[in-house]
């Protein structure tokens, strides 16, 4: 999964720190979930850097078990290969909460966003399976779109799936990375520590301040895909806050000079070809989030703006490519990005 922001830190900036020299910078970093994660803690001291290493690795490695589609022991795995309708499958306190905001996401964007759409990540070649990038057959894509609808899966609170369609299959990558960096968030927390900094594969959460005093600043990259990893676009200062950018500018294929990425309308079984290239979200927690972010993109300019809009404490930015190649920021009413 390719990123889509650059972490801007104090000594990045060259920032001089007064008032707050007694606070430093720890640097936690893996790989979790076919990405890298990077957990910045400041703080005057930190009892035991390694203690909290060894636990953000601990629960990554637990959401990782349960939701990734690229291992065949995970949760998601055994239930998508589940044959049968009407039986109960269980599933963890992660899935059940990870399935609970999905349906929540599902609903809001009138099925822009929709979980169930695995079948055709994989045929586009986006997916776990060896399936080859290319543009699949319509009679392929009609065939798989009866499949997909995450109303096809019954949610129980007690902590069961029940599929209604045996060929119903779960996709939560765009909204499980979100989970993973509110489920770290959490750990930090508890531990006593209020000002850090969570980010893996490009989604985030401030919590509290940088060692200057100053909230932390994100640098959003420049979503063409010829621009540098850390070619800064916009810059977003985030205090208490979540946020998530999803774009089409890194994973894709082009045939004949058209550009197909790995985000997938559920509901025509496409790409998405509506003109926007990226979409950041801002919110109180990054699952929501990242779900919304993938939903934009779908829902394009529009309908993206005003559902933001409609929503209490979610901000949103959406960058438009004119045909020229020329970039278009459309803003939410409380979107406010930095110089």
């Amino acid at each position: 999964m390719q990123k889509y922001v650059y972490l801007l830190t104090a000594c990045m900036m060259g920032i001089l720190l007064t008032g707050f020299q007694s606070k430093k910078e720890h640097l936690i970093a893996g790989q979790t979930m076919g990405t890298t994660y990077h957990v910045t803690v400041a703080t005057e001291y930190l009892q035991s850097p390694a203690g909290l290493e060894t636990r953000i690795a601990k629960r990554l490695n637990e959401i990782n078990r349960s939701m990734s589609t690229y291992r065949k022991d995970s949760e998601i795995s055994r239930f998508n290969a589940l044959e049968r309708t009407g039986a109960k499958f269980k599933i963890s306190d992660d899935f059940l909460r990870v399935m609970q905001v999905a349906a929540q996401v599902f609903k809001l964007t009138g099925g822009a966003w929709d979980g169930t759409v695995h079948p055709l990540v994989d045929l586009w070649g986006f997916g776990p399976s060896e399936n080859k990038r290319c543009i699949p057959a319509p009679e392929a894509i009609a065939a798989l779109l009866p499949d997909v609808g995450f109303d096809h899966i019954e949610i129980i609170d007690t902590g069961h799936l029940v599929k209604k369609r045996a060929g119903a299959k779960l996709d939560l990558s765009s909204i499980a990375k979100g989970y993973a960096v509110d489920q770290v968030a959490e750990l930090i927390r508890q531990s006593g520590v209020q000002d850090f900094l969570v980010e893996i594969g490009g989604e985030i959460y401030a919590s509290g301040y940088r060692p200057d005093g100053q909230p932390w600043r994100i640098g959003i990259n420049r979503p063409q895909k010829d621009a540098a990893y850390d070619q800064v676009y916009k810059v977003v200062a985030l205090h208490n806050r979540a946020f998530a950018t999803s774009g089409d500018y890194r994973n894709f294929f082009e045939v004949e000079g058209v550009r197909y990425s790995h985000v997938i309308d559920p509901r025509t079984g496409y790409p998405v070809s509506n003109g926007v290239v990226s979409v950041s979200i801002i919110a109180d927690n990054c699952t929501l989030a990242d779900g919304l972010a993938t939903a934009v993109m779908v829902m394009g300019r529009a309908k993206g703006l005003a559902l933001v809009d409609r929503l209490d404490q979610v901000e949103c930015l959406i960058v438009i490519e004119k045909p020229d190649g020329s970039l278009v920021d459309l803003y939410s009413k409380g979107f406010t990005p930095k110089n």
